[in-house]
């Protein structure tokens, strides 16, 4: 077998590599903003490797990628699925596979107390694969932090030329994937492949919330498409009132037009999502739930806190297409969020924990989205 250095140019979506004891460490936001970040949930995602994949053109028949996955278990609650590993040929799903071992962060819901134990590295290996040249892309889990120790291969590796635009885009934990089944099936994920486009998806679950350095960062990040999907989180974290809404999303929008001035930026307004339509935040897990050993969330505002300036999802939805109207931009362009998933698609596709969409809700979202941006403000030459 062929080992093969693992550097930048084979690796996609991620705008760091961190070289660690074991070997690389994928982020989705650089050094420097991490830094001004300090939130653990936040270090937590933007270490979790969504839309980021290596890539790369090869005839070998087998790949090994050694990796060391850190997995977090949840006390008192029905073990989540482990990491995917999608292996994608030519653009197809062709395989996938779990890393046994690793790292294992016990958490507990009720406490919040966390206990770490040290694992062994692990190696996915997939083979059989057609003895022609061809591109391959494997895509790392979207829910595990996930360190690169080695690239083997039975035949030489070299770098595939990208194809199509950059798509940049932000959001919360719908965007990164939560229970979305593998990386590949992402909305997101789903979207770029419909659209040809080259993902860097910066969805941070409970991050979305309008921070100067993920705007800086957005700014910086080379980009042929922009799209921002805000509302969720701000509502569940009760993070920002009426009056500081509008101003934050415009410094936001402001920040990305310094480094993206005439690209196709599309504002996206949060799904359909009941607990908090009309109930202001926060959010908090369901406590008779996690006793049943389930996971789910509930909206803890009062809906009279409106008129004091505590957000819904409706209140932002307006306030967004406000935002977008005002703004002297004519390559500015809105969604709302629930014609990708409405009311009616919730009593078809519930939210299984009451916030996140199922696998089968994300299909639907990353299709409805493709087909609205890539005919629409993504289509070339609009």
């Amino acid at each position: 077998m062929i080992t093969t250095p693992i550097t930048t140019g084979l690796v996609r979506g991620a705008l760091e590599l961190e070289t660690t004891p074991h070997g690389l460490l994928p982020h989705r936001l650089p050094s420097w903003a991490r830094a001004q970040g300090s939130d653990a949930q936040l270090a937590m995602a933007e270490s979790q490797p969504s839309g980021v994949r290596l890539v790369f053109r090869t005839a070998a028949t087998v790949v090994e990628l050694e990796t060391l996955p850190t997995k977090r278990v949840y006390v008192d609650v029905p073990p989540r699925p482990e990491g995917v590993y999608d292996l994608l040929v030519d653009g197809r799903l062709t395989a996938q596979a779990g890393a046994a071992g690793g790292t294992t962060i016990r958490v507990d819901l009720a406490t919040g107390a966390t206990r770490t134990s040290p694992g062994p590295a692990a190696t996915v290996r997939f083979d059989g694969l057609p003895a022609r040249p061809k591109d391959v892309g494997i895509w790392l889990p979207h829910n595990e932090t996930t360190e690169l120790v080695a690239l083997r291969t039975d035949a030489a590796v070299e770098q595939a030329p990208r194809a199509g635009r950059v798509w940049l885009h932000h959001g919360s934990s719908i965007s990164q994937g939560s229970n979305a089944t593998s990386p590949s099936t992402t909305w997101p994920s789903l979207a770029a492949a419909l659209g040809g486009v080259d993902l860097v998806n910066l969805g941070f679950s409970g991050g979305a919330l309008l921070d100067p350095f993920t705007a800086r960062t957005m700014r910086d990040t080379p980009a042929d498409l922009v799209s921002v999907k805000i509302g969720i989180n701000v509502v569940n974290s009760d993070a920002l009132r009426l009056r500081t809404f509008g101003p934050a999303v415009h410094g936001f929008l402001d920040t990305i037009r310094d480094g993206h001035p005439d690209v196709p930026l599309l504002v996206v307004s949060p799904l359909y999502c009941p607990i908090h339509e009309d109930t202001p935040g926060p959010g908090a897990f369901d406590s008779e739930a996690l006793r049943a050993g389930t996971v789910r969330f509930r909206a803890t505002g009062d809906p009279a806190e409106r008129a004091a300036g505590k957000l819904t999802l409706r209140i932002i939805r307006d306030e967004l297409a406000k935002i977008v109207a005002q703004r002297d931009d004519p390559h500015l362009h809105y969604l709302d969020g629930r014609e990708l998933y409405g009311e009616a698609d919730f009593a078809e596709l519930p939210l299984p924990d009451a916030l996140h969409p199922d696998a089968a809700a994300h299909r639907r979202i990353g299709e409805r989205f493709a087909k609205f941006a890539f005919a629409g403000p993504f289509a070339a030459g609009f």
